[in-house]
This record gives structure tokens, C-alpha cells and sequence, in this order.
């Protein structure tokens, strides 16, 4: 962030951080999986519909304090579909906070983020549809929702992380002991390397906040504690151990600005898009790296006291 704000010509290609966004997701579902190869899990389908249901209530809650701040309807719809869904690096910062201080996390954790990064944006487009009755652009509902449907369950994200899950499930440590310097001892290099290009993406997207004032900045700061408690808790009522209940506080606190901005464009073309995309990046995401994950940490201990 700092080389922004000095106006440095530090970047990273593009082509770069593509190509560290796809390691990132592979290698989270493949250690996820293979930790899942011989792991039992109690309660599966209960933990599955929990998830799914926490992250279509963060966007509706997301939507009534977006409303009670007076935003219009569509743009609070864009941005509450932004944080009911999740961000993958989030989850991967999350995942190393705990690894570095040695606290086990259940090993299908991998997969509460790929059932969470759907259910908010369906959520905010829902709600979009509802508000929707003024002049502008309008795709045909079929169009649309075919559109957005792709992009919410066919996205790399959720592409690869299941199809990295499946894979490590499957094949288990033994198989895959070949590649364990790659998406393991190499992980946390590569996720600094990625880390600093979206803290100089974070830094350029803060001049789309400040001209909503205190707003949006609050929500964008306020809104990850409340959703990460939430979270928290929901952990907490799933029997989740305390390196599980922070990771889903971290999850239901992200907001996404990879997957929901792609939707919400192809589903709300009259939001306004700087808004979700710079809360998401501007503003809950470097909250969440510096603050919000040992927040959650703290919350899941004192649950568990």
C-alpha cells in the first residue's frame, strides 16, 4: 500500500497475479483434501446447509444496514451480494495466522469457501430484482441469470478449489507426496508475493470510498466485526474447534472482489461499481489481514472458554 501512496512505479504484471491466483486456490483445496483423505466428519450435511444459510444471511442483514444508511437499493443490493459472499486470500492469510501459531483446523474447511461464494450474490441479485423498477439497462431475466449463474458456480475460484479438494480427498498424502514442496512449503512465499499486489490494488481502490464519507467507510470497517462474530458464533453452534471458529468468523467478515463484482455486473449494470469493489478491496480487506483475523481468533477462544 505504502508504494502506492508514494506514487511508486512498483507493480506486478497482471499475467503474474493471475497465474499466483489459480496456485492459491489449487493448493487450498489440495492441502484441505489431502487432510480430508482419512478424516471423518460428523454432521457434514448439517455444517453444509449452516454455511450456505450464513452466508445468504450476512448479505440480507448487509442489505438492511446498507438501507438504514440511505444507499439506494441497487447499489445496496450490489454490495451486500459483496460481503455475503467471501475472499479466497482472506482465507488463505487466515489459514497461515493459524498454521504459524500451531492451532488445528478441520480439514474441510476448504469447502466453506466455495459453499459460501454463492448464496450472497444469488442474495443480492434477488434483491436487486425486487428493487429493480426504474429506466436503464435491462438484460432479459433468462440472459441474465444464466450469466450470473455461470459466474457464481462455474468461476475459477470455485473450480478450483473443489477440484483441488476432490483431487487431495481422493489421491491422499501418499499420492501427492511429490508435489508437497509446491502447494505446501512454497504457499506462504507465494501468498506474500500475491498479498503485496492487492495491497497496492487496495491502496488505488481507497479514492473510490472517500467520496461516500463516513458511510461507507464505517460500514466498510464496522461491518466485518458484526459479520465475524456472527460467524464466530454459527462455529461455535456447529462444534467447530477454535481454529475452525476463526476461520468462519474470517470467512463470513470477507467480502469479495473477485467472483461478486463479476456477477453483480453482469446481473446490476445500473450499480454503481466502484462502491463494492472499493469497500471489498479498499477497505475490509486490509482491515481483515491486519485486525480482523486475530479479532476473530480472540472472539473463537473466549466462545470455547
Amino acid at each position: 500500500m505504502f508504494a502506492q501512496f508514494a506514487k511508486s512505479d512498483l507493480k506486478l504484471p497482471e499475467a503474474l497475479t493471475d497465474s499466483i491466483s489459480i496456485y492459491l486456490l489449487l493448493a487450498i483445496g489440495l492441502k484441505g483434501g489431502v487432510t480430508l483423505h482419512s478424516a471423518q466428519v460428523p454432521g457434514l450435511a448439517a455444517k453444509v446447509i449452516a454455511v450456505i444459510l450464513l452466508g445468504a444471511s450476512i448479505a440480507l442483514i448487509a442489505y438492511a444496514v446498507l438501507r438504514t444508511l440511505r444507499f439506494e437499493k441497487l447499489d445496496a443490493a450490489s454490495l451486500c451480494a459483496h460481503y455475503g459472499s467471501v475472499s479466497v486470500v482472506t482465507y488463505a492469510v487466515c489459514i497461515d495466522y493459524l498454521a504459524a501459531r500451531q492451532i488445528a483446523v478441520e480439514a474441510y474447511t476448504p469447502m466453506f469457501v466455495a459453499l459460501m461464494e454463492a448464496p450472497g450474490i444469488i442474495v443480492g441479485v434477488l434483491l436487486a430484482r425486487l428493487a429493480d423498477r426504474g429506466p436503464g439497462p435491462h438484460p432479459t431475466a433468462d440472459q441474465s441469470w444464466g450469466q450470473v449463474m455461470h459466474e457464481v458456480f462455474l468461476n475459477k475460484g470455485v473450480l478450483l478449489l473443489l477440484g483441488g479438494l476432490t483431487i487431495g480427498a481422493i489421491a491422499g498424502p501418499d499420492r501427492l507426496k511429490p508435489f508437497f514442496l509446491l502447494y505446501n512449503d512454497l504457499f506462504k512465499g507465494i501468498l506474500g508475493l500475491f498479498l503485496i499486489a492487492l495491497g497496492m490494488q487496495a491502496a488505488a481502490r481507497l479514492k473510490d470510498v472517500l467520496p461516500y464519507g463516513a458511510r461507507l467507510i464505517g460500514f466498510g470497517i464496522v461491518a466485518p466485526i458484526m459479520f465475524g462474530a456472527i460467524g464466530v458464533f454459527t462455529g461455535s453452534l456447529l462444534g467447530l474447534s477454535i481454529g475452525g471458529m476463526t476461520v468462519l468468523g474470517t470467512l463470513a467478515a470477507s467480502a469479495s472482489y473477485i467472483a461478486a463484482p463479476t456477477a453483480m455486473q453482469v446481473a446490476v449494470p445500473q450499480a454503481n461499481p466502484a462502491l463494492g469493489i472499493g469497500a471489498a478491496l479498499g477497505l475490509t480487506f486490509p482491515f481483515n489481514i491486519v485486525v480482523g483475523v486475530p479479532l476473530y481468533h480472540q472472539m473463537a477462544k473466549l466462545l470455547a472458554a
